[in-house]
């Protein structure tokens, strides 16, 4: 396994329960900025036995990013909202539910805190 295939999967095995990232700051967290398209490759191609929360990682707009009619998509609303993410129409609110949402909280807060 490569050491960016590495930084990858320990940067998606990190985003706690709750929460999601999109592919771009998966790739970012793991010191590889622009590389969103690598995190979606590295996700189909994660090695067997090596389980990773691939559910809570979105596109940039808090969009699931598998067809809507697909198996994976229903899964994936399952599983989001099994954690108490809010999932309407396939999208996330990444304002609430992103891992960067509570800096943007606390920095400027939000509606009804």
């Amino acid at each position: 396994m490569s050491d960016a295939a590495r930084r990858i999967y320990a940067a998606i095995a990190a985003i706690p329960p709750g929460r999601v990232a999109s592919y771009g700051a998966i790739a970012a967290r793991a010191g590889l900025p622009g590389r969103a398209r690598l995190v979606g490759k590295l996700l189909g191609d994660t090695p067997d036995g090596l389980e990773l929360p691939w559910y809570r990682v979105l596109r940039a707009s808090g969009q699931i990013a598998l067809p809507r009619d697909s198996d994976g998509f229903r899964e994936q609303c399952q599983r989001l909202r099994a954690e108490g993410v809010e999932v309407k129409g396939g999208r996330v609110p990444l304002s609430r539910f992103g891992l960067d949402g509570d800096l943007d909280r606390a920095l400027w807060g939000m509606p009804g805190d």
